[in-house]
């Protein structure tokens, strides 16, 4: 038997030390560095038959001679998900998945996996045969090229691999693997380095995408070391609140395609729908108009939505006004109540201000900040705004609406729910002719009350 070596790794950024320290000198964090096992035996962990002989060495080819025809893509049957891999999975690509526990990534995948016309091994090292079976007889019961293995050995895993011969690999989660060729605890940042290289190996050797499930940190950034995320060809996002039935799906990083598209769910007890057209669901059907709301018209990546924006301006009781913001940062609150205060001469300095976003969505975009003014200037005079109008401008310190980007899109956003009005700065630069929807300019507040109220 050869020696056990030992080294030290930093178990936030995985930076490799001979010794201990009490501080990483790569991420700067303290007391992160822990003693793994890092000794390996002599043999590798994949290997396919055309490996096992002599392989030609690679050499350097022209730019102008290497093919550039486009590799065909697997249709995953699913609209969003396709949306945001950039058109569906490359063959031979490693994609990562992460989110908060119980926000549904095992449920996307195991629904992908009885949608999809391939065959599909599903490995999971978190639940048994039987429970997978009971979430599935909830989604799709009827299914029969989808294979649900229970193992966390890798050596045994790529056995079943070799008989099955899937089209798509599954892993749930990678957390939870381990390799013989290294004497180290599943979830350590060697056991989840080794894996991962072998799975990277497995599916460029034979072209097959393998899909791993990842576990989040407290921050909210993936368990385990950075460069998990530097080996793996798209890392994925689910995101929303477990309170909510709304989640979004979005690229931290893609190989294949743009960062910039999100897909929209909405959790069921049948499992997760597509939501082709979000700004429907995150505008309530409302009757009668009432004071104090407004339709902004924002962008979610790529995607133009439509939300509903409520305040709720009453006089202070306890003579210290009160301020809150749900789903808006509460300190661009503050500015604009100053601004509204400053500029525009509302007396809002000793009323309780109190706004939220429908729907359970944070928005950072600030196109919605004319939306605000809107309905807080509604809810002040207690006057209601047509629920035909909405609203994308920018709200400087001076009391100016500022231009926002891709406005046209906005624009044919909403036209197309069948709002008649929609206000947006005067200094944006339209190149979009609207037949069904009436452009209003304005340049400060003081426009918009007097086309408002």
């Amino acid at each position: 038997m050869a020696k056990v070596k030992t080294a030290f790794f930093c178990s936030s950024c995985g930076t490799q030390y001979a010794k201990w320290m009490g501080q990483c000198g790569a991420c700067k964090q303290w007391n992160t560095i822990v003693e793994e096992v890092i000794q390996k035996e002599e043999k590798v962990a994949w290997q396919t038959k055309s490996s096992a002989g002599i392989k030609r060495t690679a050499k350097p080819l022209l730019i102008t001679e290497i093919d550039s025809t486009q590799e065909v893509r697997l249709n995953t049957l699913d609209q969003e998900l396709n949306r945001v891999l950039g058109g569906g999975i490359v063959p031979g690509s490693m994609i990562l998945l992460g989110g908060e526990p119980g926000i549904g990534k095992s449920t996307l995948l195991l629904q992908l996996s009885l949608k999809l016309p391939y065959k599909v091994l599903y490995v999971s090292g978190e639940e048994s045969q039987k429970q997978i079976k009971m979430r599935a007889e909830r989604i799709n019961p009827n299914n029969n090229s989808c294979y649900i293995l229970t193992e966390t050995n890798t050596q045994n895993i790529f056995k079943q691999v070799e008989e099955i011969e899937p089209d798509v690999l599954i892993i749930d989660s990678i957390q939870t693997l381990h390799t013989d060729y290294i004497e180290a605890s599943a979830g350590s940042i060697s056991q989840i380095k080794e894996t991962t290289a072998e799975l990277i190996k497995f599916a460029k050797e034979t072209s097959t995408p393998v899909i791993l499930i990842g576990h989040i940190t407290k921050d909210g950034n993936i368990a385990g070391p950075k460069i998990l995320e530097h080996m793996v060809d798209t890392v994925l996002q689910f995101e929303g609140d477990r309170n909510h039935v709304y989640r979004i799906l979005r690229a931290l990083k893609n190989r294949f395609g743009s960062t910039a598209e999100l897909g929209i769910y909405e959790m069921l007890g049948s499992g997760l729908r597509e939501v082709s057209n979000p700004s429907e669901i995150l505008l309530s059907n409302r009757e009668e108009e009432l004071s104090g709301t407004a339709i902004a018209s924002t962008l979610e990546a790529m995607r133009p939505l439509m939300i509903e924006v409520q305040a709720l301006v009453s006089t202070a009781v306890y003579g210290t006004p009160q301020r809150s913001a749900t789903g808006y940062n509460l300190k661009r609150l503050n500015m604009i109540l100053a601004v509204l205060e400053k500029r525009a001469g509302f007396r809002l300095g000793m009323k309780d201000v109190f706004l939220n976003i429908t729907g359970g969505i944070s928005v950072d975009d600030p196109a919605i900040d004319l939306a605000v003014v809107a309905s807080i200037l509604s809810s002040n005079e207690d006057d209601p705004i047509s629920k035909d109008f909405c609203f994308a401008g920018e709200v400087g310190l001076s009391g100016e609406i500022r231009p926002v980007n891709r406005v046209d899109q906005r624009i044919q956003e909403a036209e197309k729910l069948g709002f008649s009005k929609i206000y947006i700065s005067k200094y944006n630069k339209i190149t979009y002719q609207s037949k069904n929807i009436e452009v209003v300019l304005v340049s400060k507040i003081e426009d918009l009350v007097s086309g408002l109220f």
